[in-house]
């Protein structure tokens, strides 16, 4: 049977305490590209208890895995704005890339960040220059001054930190994404669970369902407005869809049986889900306006855990018809089921990378269940992580980081390995378990 989709879907929970998730590096490669960003100046009469945002924006940049920071021990100077900094001074401690800034106040006691990115060896030209002044100038990246309200800070930092790192990689930065997850805690001998949404950096949690029974399997909309769960409130397992904003959710599916691994369409117009209405776990697709059911696999085996395709055209899914779990592929429109995992004796939970040409999965060997990356092209499989129990995978909007949940120290944790295998990070609950992560895609 499938591990992750037993018929009873039971979820063992230890005593927990609702923390924020805090994030420690565990082990990985330094950055290649160096960088350094000096402390921000705050030129505002009071700043007791305010997001210290250029902090923010080292810590976002450092747990990508793309960029070396450079230690402020190391600094020569502090500038604030590009007409004090020497260049001279970056360039001697090896700087490609440079990020100066200050805060100041803003209307109506607001706040106004202004930074600046720079390249220390590109040179811009300067337009009729007089003959004391330098023909060239570095060349600013970008510029930009973003007001924030107090509360907003740490937010707005986040956005800050998702323009330099589109600015320097060329790829859309994912600091102001969220992560959805699952954690409980035993008061008076009972359980409860809690379905809650957080920054990526697990900072500003909130909940977003609490109940006395499991719930399973959150699914971000492609708008990121809207989960989809698994609930066991009723004593059964049904399948819920609720705004995140104001809260109000629908019940879409109450069939006899199981109702699981809901998975969204890219338009958001419909889910595949795994019902055994007819008897057997199938794979079914659901619109969600009409509510009308089409299945598509139709197999003695267990099939269960559906992911759709980013150019929906078809869906992949977890089935044991060849003695073992392994990935299979079909049409949307229906027709045959094609296996795409020949590598190892158990590939599950599978999930699109947002290009479409990779899947993050389960993968088990000898030595337990990893974290795995398939190239579809040519079938081949990359484990990425060695830990013993590591499930739940989920890409990142920009594909550069797997979410994933795993056990540390006799209880559930979440952990973070960027797509190479090369950064790996860890979010801890100060106490407690924590399941089910599944990370949201740019909101629109």
């Amino acid at each position: 049977m499938l591990r992750n989709t037993l018929l009873m879907m039971i979820i063992v929970f230890t005593p927990s305490a609702w923390a924020v998730l805090d994030i420690e590096i565990t082990g990985g490669e330094v950055g290649e590209h160096p960088i350094a960003i000096v402390p921000f100046s705050w030129e505002v009469k009071n700043r007791a208890g305010l997001e210290d945002v250029s902090k923010v924006l080292s810590a976002d940049l450092k747990r990508s895995g793309r960029f070396e920071l450079i230690a402020e021990k190391k600094f020569l100077e502090y500038p604030h704005h590009g007409g004090e900094v020497n260049f001279e001074n970056w360039r001697a401690l090896g700087v490609e890339s440079l990020v100066v800034g200050r805060v100041v106040p803003g209307e109506q006691g607001s706040y106004v960040i202004q930074f600046q990115l720079f390249d220390i060896y590109k040179r811009a030209p300067v337009q009729d220059a007089g003959p004391a002044e330098p023909e060239y100038k570095i060349k600013q990246i970008i510029g930009y001054s973003l007001p924030s309200a107090a509360r907003d800070l740490r937010r707005t930092a986040h956005y800050m930190s998702d323009l330099v790192y589109e600015a320097l990689t060329g790829e859309k930065g994912i600091f102001t994404t969220r992560i959805a997850y699952v954690t409980a805690i035993t008061q008076a001998k009972k359980k409860n669970y809690q379905l809650r949404i957080a920054d990526m950096d697990g900072q500003n949690p909130f909940t977003v369902l609490k109940s006395h029974e499991p719930i399973m399997s959150p699914a971000w909309s492609p708008d990121a407005r809207r989960l989809a769960y698994v609930s066991f409130e009723n004593k059964k397992s049904q399948l819920y869809v609720q705004h995140v904003d104001s809260g109000k959710r629908q019940l879409v599916s109450s069939s006899k049986g199981v109702n699981s691994a809901p998975a969204w369409s890219p338009d958001g117009s419909k889910l595949a889900l795994t019902l055994s209405r007819d008897g057997n776990l199938e794979i079914y697709t659901m619109d969600l306006n009409t509510r009308k059911l089409r299945r598509l696999t139709r197999n003695g085996a267990i099939d269960t855990e559906p992911a759709w395709s980013p150019d929906g055209k078809s869906i992949v899914f977890v089935s044991d018809r060849s003695g073992r779990p392994q990935v299979y592929r079909i049409p949307v429109s229906g027709g045959r089921a094609e296996r795409m995992t020949f590598q190892g004796k158990y590939n599950a939970r599978p999930s699109y990378s947002p290009d479409g040409k990779t899947l993050t999965l389960v993968h088990g060997d000898s030595q337990g269940y990893h974290i795995a990356i398939l190239d579809i092209a040519s079938g081949v499989i990359d484990v990425v992580t060695d830990g013993r129990l590591d499930e739940s995978p989920s890409f990142a909007p920009n594909g550069s980081m797997i979410l994933y949940a795993t056990s540390g120290a006799r209880r559930g944790i979440l952990s973070a390995v960027s797509a190479d295998g090369k950064v790996k990070q860890r979010l801890v609950l100060q106490e407690g378990d924590v399941r089910e992560p599944a990370w949201a895609p740019h909101r629109n």
